[in-house]
């Protein structure tokens, strides 16, 4: 059995295709939600599943108690998530 490193930045990969948080921004618009782009620690399977060739951007991270005992997500923000999925959903198949 071996251990191997299983964090990965993510943002490497995500740079190399602008269009993919292009359209990820358009769909939270569409959705009612200001896209707000920072940093955060965390996210390391989307990080793994971007170095196996899948860029993929964590969505829908909420702001709510990170990682705290008590974490959650509201009903509203888990709406906005869905329409947001929708939305990317419609503009790729466009």
């Amino acid at each position: 059995v071996s251990v191997t490193d299983s964090y990965y930045n993510m943002l490497e990969i995500i740079e190399k295709y602008p269009e993919i948080t292009a359209r990820i921004e358009s769909a939270m618009r569409k959705a009612g939600v200001k896209p707000e782009f920072e940093p955060i620690r965390g996210g390391t399977d989307g990080a793994r599943l971007s170095f196996e060739g899948l860029p993929c951007p964590n969505l829908s991270t909420g702001g709510m108690n990170f990682h705290g005992k008590f974490e959650y997500a509201s009903l509203d923000s888990m709406e906005k998530a869905v329409r947001t999925i929708v939305n990317l959903a419609r503009l790729w198949a466009e």
